[in-house]
């Protein structure tokens, strides 16, 4: 069965500390949409509530699902501040610029040799 998400995900890298309430450790958020992250290089149970904590700013969250080295965390409310906020709109920007640009083929063309 497929879920349909209703936020658009963005890969990223950015370092944070995730937080309960027994338990601190060092995570890269890998996947970021304003509902909720992936989180690599820590491991919480599923159902743990949690905080991730960017440049002294915390978001609050939920783990959906648990791996090994990694994490799924929905928060409670959509991302519309903050340094985790402004990191997903740099990354997203990004990726629509890279998108746009048209991407030169090497070989392609006539007249004098291109590449």
């Amino acid at each position: 069965m497929h879920v349909q998400r209703g936020h658009q995900r963005v890969s990223v890298e950015i370092p944070v500390v995730v937080t309960t309430v027994l338990d601190c450790q060092d995570g890269v958020v890998i996947d970021l949409s304003e509902g909720g992250a992936q989180v690599s290089g820590c491991s919480l149970p599923a159902g743990t509530s949690c905080q991730l904590d960017l440049d002294g700013h915390i978001t609050f969250g939920l783990v959906r699902w648990s791996e090994e080295d990694r994490i799924g965390i929905r928060f409670p409310y959509p991302l519309a501040e903050g340094p985790l906020f402004d990191k997903l709109m740099l990354a997203r920007a990004a990726r629509t610029e890279a998108m746009s640009v048209p991407q030169r083929v090497q070989g392609v063309g006539f007249g004098r040799r291109m590449g």
